[in-house]
């Protein structure tokens, strides 16, 4: 028998659904098959949780004692995984194996959802957890506090709080695997809650194949006294790690309340470091949203799968339009060629003009220079016509000669800028083109990306 307040439905071997309603108790307790003895092999479990419009779910887990295996928690037997949202489509909130500290995650809406998988020759005991159906304005000391000695109090009004974290070391080290969600939530241990001092946490995103990692912040608040240097040492901190020949190199540190740009990897794999070395009562620590994907940010074109990074841009779907580099307006990444081909009718030319431009590097823009750059070519091959642009470059226009044209964008593994953002125009080759822009282009360019990286935020919060 399955020790659990919910109401089994139907479904394979031990589904279960929790409803908060005035009828029901708001907390209570669940468990893996035959806690606490061991857990059948090959057993699959879901805990659903459907709260009120007005309320979160609150879950603890007390004891978890899985299959013993490595502590990425990838390509394992036993795990459990929490989801935010209805189902196992919903994105991925923690991901836990073998047997850990006590662990808690708050819903950032009315559904939660738990799936439990087991599949190993030697079943551990499995888990305990306690559940609450938390109402969003709850008093400091829940019911889920007078049942949980010791639990975290505080007033949690946001999505998730992450692992728990110990007064002396670091339990907080996460795995994220795009095997297991292509999108989620990754925050500072206790967030919204201040995070404690002297803590480290490691985040680790494997993605596979083509698929880089795109991490968007939505909350930035860190500790920092007056005398924070701009270069974020020895103070709370988010470093960001790329690989480059299988080794972790630094590309950017973030520190104090300003919300970094957009991050992205060069390969599948990404690596965050947080840093709480001091903390205070009044930060609430990092929110973010993180993707796998395989457009490089890249939204506008049709993207040709017959190249790691193309879009291809016809006058057959639209006249006019823009594009821009990967992650822009965050830093592109490093390793990466990506093609833009425009294609006119026969009797079109296409028109570009590039209204931001910051692509690391110095003229002539070529190896010698270490220099990233953008290329232009009438054919799909080089063309000698253009020469390359790198650097920080005011507004600049280029036309085609014929119907086709090719832009070409390539990073080094070494620094990185912004990127580029532009608009193209196919128009009839006898006409005299003129682009028309507006007066004071390079604000309303500026207000364009401020537009874009709150569109960001509000998007996803």
């Amino acid at each position: 028998m399955f020790k659990t307040n919910g109401q089994k439905i139907p479904g394979p071997m031990c589904d279960y659904e929790f409803v908060s309603s005035q009828l029901t108790p708001q907390h209570g307790r669940f468990y893996s098959p035959r806690y606490p003895s061991s857990y059948q092999k090959n057993i699959r479990c879901s805990y659903y949780f459907r709260a009120r419009s007005k309320e979160r779910i609150r879950i603890v887990f007390e004891e978890i004692s899985l299959q013993k295996g490595d502590l990425s928690c990838l390509n394992r037997a036993d795990l459990i995984r929490v989801h935010d949202g209805r189902d196992s489509r919903a994105p991925t909130i923690a991901v836990l194996c073998n047997e850990g500290a006590e662990v808690e995650v708050l819903s950032t809406g009315s559904d939660l959802y738990v799936e439990f998988v087991a599949n190993s020759e030697r079943p551990g005991q499995g888990f305990k957890a306690i559940f609450q159906f938390q109402p969003l304005d709850d008093a400091l000391n829940s019911e889920l506090d007078k049942v949980v000695p010791g639990g975290v109090t505080g007033n949690p009004k946001y999505s998730v709080i992450g692992p728990a974290v110990s007064a002396t070391t670091s339990t907080c080290d996460m795995v994220f695997n795009s095997d297991t969600t292509k999108s989620g939530i990754v925050t500072s241990p206790g967030y919204p809650n201040p995070y404690q001092s002297r803590v480290r946490c490691n985040y680790e995103f494997q993605g596979r194949g083509k698929e880089r990692v795109q991490v968007i912040f939505q909350e930035f608040n860190l500790y920092h006294s007056s005398e924070t240097t701009k270069e974020c040492k020895d103070v709370d901190s988010i470093m960001a790690f790329v690989y480059i020949d299988g080794k972790p190199e630094k590309i950017d540190a973030f520190c104090g309340e300003m919300q970094p740009r957009p991050l992205m990897s060069n390969g599948p794999r990404l690596l965050l470091e947080f840093q709480g070395r001091e903390s205070s009562r009044h930060v609430k620590g990092f929110k973010a949203m993180y993707y796998f994907i395989e457009n490089f940010g890249i939204t506008s074109g049709r993207q040709e799968s017959n190249y790691p990074c193309a879009f291809v841009f016809s006058s057959n779907d639209t006249k006019n339009g823009t594009f821009a580099s990967p992650n822009y307006p965050g830093f592109y990444p490093r390793n990466t060629e990506c093609h833009y081909f425009f294609n006119g009718q026969p009797n079109e030319r296409v028109h570009l003009h590039f209204h931001f431009f910051d692509v690391e590097g110095v003229l002539p823009c070529d190896s010698v220079t270490a220099s990233d750059y953008v290329e232009f070519s009438n054919y799909i091959t080089k063309d000698r016509k253009y020469s390359r642009h790198c650097g920080q470059l005011k507004e600049f226009d280029i036309e085609s000669d014929r119907k086709f044209f090719r832009v070409t964008f390539k990073s080094n593994d070494r620094l990185d800028g912004t990127g580029f953002n532009a608009s193209y125009v196919f128009f009839d080759e006898g006409e005299n083109y003129t682009m028309k822009t507006p007066v004071n282009v390079a604000s309303t360019w500026n207000g364009c990306a401020l537009l874009l990286l709150l569109a960001y935020k509000v998007h996803f919060i």
